[in-house]
């Protein structure tokens, strides 16, 4: 799921599900009165199957909230390096928590990998990380900021299925439409999920006949459990892996890219740091956050679930080192990377490779996976180790 992560002051997106309807989906109405558009939800719910009389329950009240808005139009953008992130997010009273979590509900996440495949630190991970285990959920109330994002005519698209699904739910009583609160996006609960995934893969998990992924714990990581599973979790298998790196190697073959297996690696020198080789056999890609003189991981496949969840690859890159930091594995270790570029001067380099005829996306001075990709490509032009890292001395030689 792509999330909206609150607690963190991320970039704000919508879920895969809603992602993936945009593409398709005919134009949706939106904007003008708002009773008008109301009128347009109710019709909409009631042809979904909803009674008319939980509709107008749900939309009772229903406001635009200019909160939500301002939200919307200022998102931040993610320019923290790995190390920075990574050891703001991964601290020892997070670890500690989670593994108290982890003990405290044992029975509830011994279900969520039997009935899911998806083990206990890979949930917790996220539980951390959403909303420091439910402690920071939000404040917005969900029926309204979904009402004003649907409204709203710059993605109608994404979130008037979301409000048509949290119709849905306070009709079975899984929300109020009142009280209910979350992200400004409209996510829920105790791992941050949107109204359609809630639906979708929500498990009660106390036996209360409810899904109440705000106030109940089991309900939330069973429901994240399903989630995670569909998303394409493979149980059994890792996700991450710290390794060291020879001196040289092939860097221009680093990133997230397909094509070569563990084994592969392992015998181009990359060695486990727990000395553990028996995933050879599985697909894995060497991906360096800060460089080849930094930190290094093999991500397998299911890293991929991470990349669904938000496509940040800092965040992800850290939400998985967390989960393996809960299933045991030490720190990593920092290397010793080259500073990476300012603002102005990742704007600058965005904008030499675009002259340079590469497609980086939006000049944002964000080292995203377009940045990355084409700089991988000038640097081994240039024979510089091909690793996706920008530094002055990089910018220097463009």
């Amino acid at each position: 799921m792509r999330k909206a992560l609150l607690s963190l002051g991320l970039l704000a997106l919508a879920s895969t599900t809603a992602a993936a309807q945009t593409q398709t989906a005919a134009p949706v109405a939106c904007g003008g009165d708002l009773q008008t558009f109301l009128e347009g939800v109710k019709a909409e719910a009631i042809a979904r199957g909803v009674p008319a009389e939980a509709a107008d329950h749900a939309l009772a009240g229903a406001a635009i909230d200019q909160k939500v808005l301002s939200r919307d139009r200022a998102q931040s953008v993610f320019k923290q390096s790995f190390t920075e992130f990574s050891k703001r997010t991964v601290s020892k009273s997070r670890l500690d928590i989670g593994a108290k979590k982890m003990r405290e509900y044992a029975e509830i996440f011994a279900r969520a990998e039997q009935e899911f495949g998806v083990p206990a630190p890979v949930i917790t991970a996220f539980w951390a990380m959403e909303t420091d285990f439910g402690a920071v959920q939000g404040d917005f109330n969900t029926r309204n900021a979904l009402v004003t994002l649907a409204h709203d005519c710059r993605r109608p698209e994404m979130f008037r299925p979301q409000l048509l699904a949290a119709i849905e739910m306070a009709q079975h009583g899984d929300l109020d439409p009142a009280t209910t609160t979350g992200a400004w996006a409209g996510e829920i609960g105790q791992v941050q999920m949107l109204p359609e995934d809630i639906i979708a893969y929500g498990v009660d998990g106390d036996g209360d006949h409810h899904v109440d992924v705000k106030k109940s714990a089991p309900d939330a990581i069973l429901t994240a459990a399903k989630f995670i599973q569909s998303l394409g979790f493979k149980a059994g298998q890792p996700w991450i892996q710290e390794v060291t790196v020879p001196a040289q190697l092939p860097w221009e073959k680093t990133g997230l890219q397909s094509g070569m297996t563990a084994g592969d690696w392992f015998a181009l020198g990359v060695t486990p740091r727990d000395g553990n080789t028996a995933n050879s056999a599985l697909e894995a890609s060497l991906v360096l956050p800060q460089g080849h003189k930094g930190v290094a991981f093999l991500t397998y496949p299911n890293f991929n679930i991470y990349l669904e969840w938000n496509q940040s690859f800092i965040y992800t890159t850290s939400a998985a080192y967390f989960a393996s930091r809960l299933a045991g594995a030490p720190p990593y270790q920092p290397g010793n990377p080259e500073p990476g570029l300012g603002d102005a001067e990742m704007k600058a380099l965005q904008e030499k490779l675009q002259a340079l005829g590469h497609d980086v996306g939006k000049i944002d001075g964000i080292l995203g996976s377009g940045t990355r990709t084409a700089l991988q490509k000038e640097q081994l032009k240039r024979g510089l180790p091909a690793d996706g890292w920008a530094t002055s001395a990089v910018l220097s030689v463009l």
